[in-house]
């Protein structure tokens, strides 16, 4: 297993089957969880995690130029994201509106709907920065170097969300039953 991110990418960039599977044990429940609260749905976070691994296979001659893997690997995320996000656009529902099972019932359940339904609600570039300083771990200079803003933007970003997330778990949610 390579010791270090340099180590490790030159063993991605050499397509060394250890290095991706390495790579995979150290990101790939992060780059899920990020997904996750990127687009709302999780087969649509499975297969973007799953481009972001077949894309570093497919460029991996370019990998050794890679000064931060970490960055790397969550701007690819959410290019991978975006992409899903577009072609689903003209086929898709509001999926803020989307009936939780019925297994899930009681007070954590309405409140963990009605979390979903304000994240689900925010403006996209609020909602990633959230994806990625909450789900994924990343610092806020790392978000800013993914989303390529500086870091008192990300930061912003995250308040301002955080803001209308409080403001809607204030109050029931008129809007659906």
């Amino acid at each position: 297993m390579p010791a270090t991110p340099d180590d490790l990418l030159e063993g991605l960039a050499a397509g060394r089957e250890e290095a991706f599977a390495a790579l995979y044990d150290a990101y790939g429940a992060r780059l899920f969880a990020a997904a996750c609260g990127m687009l709302g749905l999780r087969e649509e976070a499975e297969d973007a995690v799953q481009d972001v691994f077949v894309g570093l296979m497919q460029a991996r001659v370019w990998l050794r130029q890679v000064e931060n893997l970490k960055a790397y690997l969550f701007a690819s995320l959410r290019h991978a994201a975006m992409h899903r996000r577009g072609r689903a656009k003209a086929s898709q529902f509001d999926t803020a509106e989307v009936a939780m099972p019925a297994a899930d019932v009681g007070p954590d359940a309405e409140i963990s709907r009605r979390l979903d339904v304000a994240l689900r609600r925010l403006p996209h570039e609020q909602r990633e920065v959230i994806a990625l300083h909450v789900d994924a771990g990343l610092t806020f200079a790392e978000v800013a170097a993914v989303l390529d803003v500086s870091a008192n933007t990300a930061a912003s970003r995250y308040r301002y969300a955080m803001e209308k997330l409080r403001e809607a778990m204030k109050e029931p949610d008129r809007g659906t039953v």
